[in-house]
C-alpha cells in the first residue's frame, strides 16, 4: 500500500506552478512555492501554503539553481519536487541531485531523460525499438564533408537540426547544396550559444509537415498507456501557438499506428510519468499510417496538456503525483475515454505587428470570459490584475482552453473566448489568435507548420481604431461620464453653465504631439466633441457591462479602463490605448505669469498642503487636485509667499484661481 505525499515543492513559477498547486490542494497535499525577487508577489506564491525565496530575478540565479531549490525542499520538509515544465524539468543532473537528497522527483528517471535528451541518440534508440524515424543522418561524425555527403544521399531540401535542445534553435532548412556549408555554420553557432553543444543531425525536409504528438503515461510497475494525440501544427518559428485534440482529419487506422508507436517508444526506455512522443507527419496526401516519423520525446508535462485533459476528463497532474508515490496507473488503456474536441491558445504579452516583440508592462485590467464559470472555457494563468509582465521570464499571460462536442463547436468557443478576454496595460497577441481561428485553412482543418508564415502579413495587420473608440476615450477623460454626487446639487449639475455651455478640455498625446479637444454637455447622456478630425454630437449610455456610444456613423460598445497615464477602450477582445496629457504638466511647461495659479480644467481639491502666509520654494507641492479620475500634485512655479489658496473638498471649474502669491514674491521683483 503506497502512501501519498503530504508536502511537495514546486520548482517552477507562473501558470504551471498554479496548475500543480490546484491539483495538490484538491488532493489534500500541502504545497511549497519557490520565487525569485521579481516574483515576490506572484500568484503562485500567494496560492501556495508556504513560499521560499531562492535568488535574484534572472533565472540563472534562481529557478535554475538546483542547489537552492533542493535546500528549500529540505528546509520546509517537502517529500517530493514537481518540476513543472521548462527550467530544470528535463535536466537529469537535477533528478540525480533530488534523489541523492532523499527526495522524490515527480517525473521520469534520470536514465529516461538522458536516453531521450539528445535527438541523434534518441532516434537511433527508436530505430532499434521499431519506431519509424524520419529519413536522415543521426550519426556521430560531424565533419562538413560527411554531413554534406549525407545531405545529398537524403535528397534536398534537407533540415539541419541541433541534436540538443529545442524551440527551433540551431535549425536551418537548406534547399540547395551550394548553401549547405553556410547554413551548417549558422546552425552550429546558434546551437552552441543556446545549448553549449554544436553537434547536429541532418534530416529530410517534409514539404507539408504536421506536428502531431501523443500523450503517454507510464508507471513503475511496467504499465504504459496513451491518452490520444494532439495536433500542434500551428507554429511560429517552431514555437507552438494553438494546439488541439484530437488531430483534424485523423482516422482510426492512423491513430492506432501512431499511438502504438508512441507506447512502444515509452516502453523502450522503461518510462514512468507523463511524457509526449512528438511525430513529424507528411500531410501532402492527407494523414497516412506510413507517413509519420518520430521527432523527439518531451520527458515532462507539456504546456498543452490541458487539451488532453479536456477530451479525457482526467487530471494529468494527479496521475503524476500518484505514479511518483508508487501507485499503478489509475486506468487501463480501454478505460481511457475520448470525448469531443478541445483547443488551447497561448495568450502572450507581445506585439504581432512588431515581429512579436515581448511587451512588458502592468496588467491594469485583466478579465476572462464568463463562460469559465460554466466550465465551457478553462483558463490557465499565473497572473492577475495589477501584476507586471517581467522582462526576465516568458511573457505568457494565460492559456485559453475550450471544449466542444466537435471541432466546429470548439472553434466557435475559442473565438468567443478570445473576444471576451479583456486586457489593458500591455499589448497582446489576442487579435492575432482570433485571426488564426478565422483563417479558412485552419477552420477546415487544412493545417501544417507553415500556415502562419505563409499568411503572416494578413494575420498581423495592425487593427484600425474602431469608430467611437477615440470619442469614448475623450468623454471618459473629461470626467463627465462619472456619476456625480447627489449630496451637492451644484456638483450634480455637471456641465451646467448659467450663460453658455462649457467646453471641458481634454488633451491626448499622439505621435505628432498633443491634440486638444473640447467636450460640451448638451443634456442627459448627450455630448458634443470638437477638435482636429472630430466635430460630432454623441449619446452615451452606461449599460450593465459597457458604455454604448451612438452618433453619426457610430454605434459602439466598449469598456473604458483608467490607466495611470491614459484610457484603454476595450471592445471585442482588443484594447485601444489613448495617452492623456497631464494638463498641469502642460501648464507648467508653458510657464506661469502674474501672481495667479489657475486650474486648467475642472476638478476636486483633494488636499491642501500649505496655508496663506506660508513661504514656499519652487517645485514644492501646494495642493492635490483630482481630475480625469487621476490625482495631480500642483507645485509652486517659483519661490514666493502664499496670499490665498483654495480649500479642501472644493469643486473648481476650469480657470478657477487655485493659488495667489503676494506681489512682492514675484520673481521679477515687482
Amino acid at each position: 500500500m503506497t502512501k501519498m505525499f503530504s508536502r511537495i515543492l514546486i520548482a517552477n513559477r507562473g501558470e504551471i506552478a498554479c496548475r500543480v498547486i490546484r491539483t495538490a490542494q484538491k488532493m489534500g497535499i500541502s504545497t511549497i512555492a519557490v520565487y525569485s525577487e521579481a516574483d515576490a508577489h506572484a500568484l503562485h506564491v500567494a496560492m501556495a501554503d508556504e513560499a521560499v525565496y531562492i535568488g535574484p530575478s534572472p533565472v540563472t540565479d534562481s529557478y535554475l539553481r538546483a542547489d537552492h531549490i533542493i535546500a528549500a525542499a529540505l528546509q520546509t520538509g517537502a517529500e517530493a519536487i514537481h518540476p513543472g515544465y521548462g527550467f530544470l524539468s528535463e535536466n537529469p543532473g537535477f533528478v540525480d541531485a533530488v534523489v541523492k537528497a532523499g527526495l522524490v522527483f515527480i517525473g521520469p528517471s534520470a536514465d529516461s531523460i538522458r536516453a531521450m535528451g539528445l535527438k541523434d541518440a534518441a532516434k537511433r534508440l527508436m530505430e532499434k525499438a521499431g519506431v519509424p524515424v524520419v529519413p536522415g543522418y543521426h550519426g556521430e561524425a560531424q565533419e562538413l564533408v560527411v554531413l554534406a555527403s549525407k545531405a545529398r544521399e537524403i535528397g534536398y531540401p534537407v533540415l539541419i537540426k541541433a541534436r540538443a535542445g529545442g524551440g527551433g534553435k540551431g535549425m536551418r532548412k537548406v534547399d540547395d547544396p551550394d548553401d549547405f556549408a553556410e547554413a551548417l555554420g549558422s546552425a552550429r553557432r546558434e546551437a552552441k550559444s543556446a545549448f553549449g553543444d554544436d553537434r547536429v543531425l541532418v534530416e529530410k525536409y517534409i514539404a507539408k509537415p504536421r506536428h502531431i504528438e501523443v500523450q503517454v503515461f507510464g508507471d513503475n510497475h511496467g504499465n504504459v498507456v496513451h491518452l490520444y494525440e494532439r495536433d500542434c501544427s500551428l507554429q511560429r518559428r517552431h514555437q507552438k501557438v494553438i494546439e488541439e485534440a484530437p488531430a483534424p482529419g485523423i482516422t482510426a487506422e492512423v491513430r492506432a499506428a501512431m499511438t502504438s508507436a508512441a507506447v512502444k517508444a515509452a516502453q523502450a526506455i522503461n518510462y514512468s510519468g507523463a511524457g509526449t512522443i512528438e511525430f513529424i507527419v507528411d500531410a501532402t496526401e492527407g494523414l497516412k499510417p506510413d507517413r509519420f516519423w518520430f521527432m523527439e520525446m518531451n520527458t515532462r508535462l507539456q504546456v498543452e496538456h490541458p487539451v488532453t485533459e479536456m477530451i479525457t476528463g482526467l487530471d494529468l497532474v494527479e496521475w503524476q503525483l500518484r505514479v511518483a508515490a508508487g501507485e499503478k496507473l489509475p486506468l487501463s488503456q480501454k478505460q481511457i475515454p475520448l470525448n469531443g474536441h478541445a483547443m488551447e491558445a497561448r495568450l502572450y504579452a507581445e506585439d504581432p505587428s512588431k515581429s512579436f516583440l515581448p511587451a512588458i508592462g502592468t496588467l491594469h485590467h485583466l478579465a476572462f470570459p464568463a463562460a469559465v464559470m460554466d466550465g465551457l472555457v478553462r483558463i490557465e494563468t499565473g497572473v492577475r490584475t495589477g501584476d507586471t509582465i517581467s522582462p526576465y521570464y516568458d511573457p505568457m499571460i494565460a492559456k485559453l482552453v475550450v471544449h466542444g462536442n466537435d471541432r466546429a463547436a470548439a472553434l466557435a468557443a475559442m473565438e468567443s473566448a478570445l473576444l471576451e478576454t479583456e486586457i489593458a496595460g500591455t499589448t497582446t497577441n489576442a487579435r492575432f489568435l482570433a485571426a488564426l481561428i478565422r483563417d479558412d485553412g485552419f477552420a477546415t482543418g487544412d493545417v501544417d507548420t507553415g500556415l502562419i508564415d505563409r499568411n503572416l502579413a494578413a494575420l498581423t495587420v495592425p487593427a484600425a481604431v474602431d469608430a467611437g473608440a477615440r470619442e469614448l476615450a475623450i468623454l471618459f477623460a473629461s470626467d463627465l461620464l462619472r456619476k456625480p454626487s447627489l449630496v451637492d446639487p451644484w456638483t450634480a449639475m455637471r456641465g451646467y453653465s448659467h450663460n453658455s455651455n462649457l467646453a471641458y478640455p481634454v488633451v491626448l498625446e499622439d505621435s505628432g504631439g498633443t491634440v486638444r479637444y473640447g467636450v460640451t454637455v448638451l443634456g442627459d447622456d448627450r455630448y458634443a466633441i470638437s477638435g482636429p478630425g472630430i466635430a460630432t454630437e454623441l449619446r452615451v449610455r452606461h449599460e450593465p457591462s459597457s458604455w454604448h456610444v451612438t452618433g453619426k456613423g457610430i454605434n459602439f460598445r466598449a469598456k473604458a479602463i483608467t490607466l495611470p497615464h491614459g484610457i484603454a477602450i476595450i471592445s471585442k477582445g482588443a484594447a485601444a490605448t489613448f495617452t492623456v496629457a497631464d494638463p498641469f504638466l502642460l501648464a507648467e511647461a508653458a510657464g506661469h505669469s502674474g501672481d495667479r495659479l489657475a486650474a486648467p480644467m475642472p476638478g476636486l481639491v483633494k488636499s491642501v498642503r500649505v496655508a496663506a502666509g506660508d513661504t514656499v520654494k519652487k517645485g514644492q507641492i501646494l495642493l492635490v487636485l483630482e481630475a480625469m479620475k487621476m490625482e495631480h500634485s500642483i507645485t509652486a512655479p517659483h519661490d514666493g509667499k502664499i496670499a490665498e489658496i483654495v480649500t479642501e473638498s472644493m469643486q473648481v471649474k476650469e480657470n478657477t484661481a487655485l493659488v495667489r502669491f503676494e506681489e512682492a514674491a514675484l520673481p521679477d521683483g515687482r
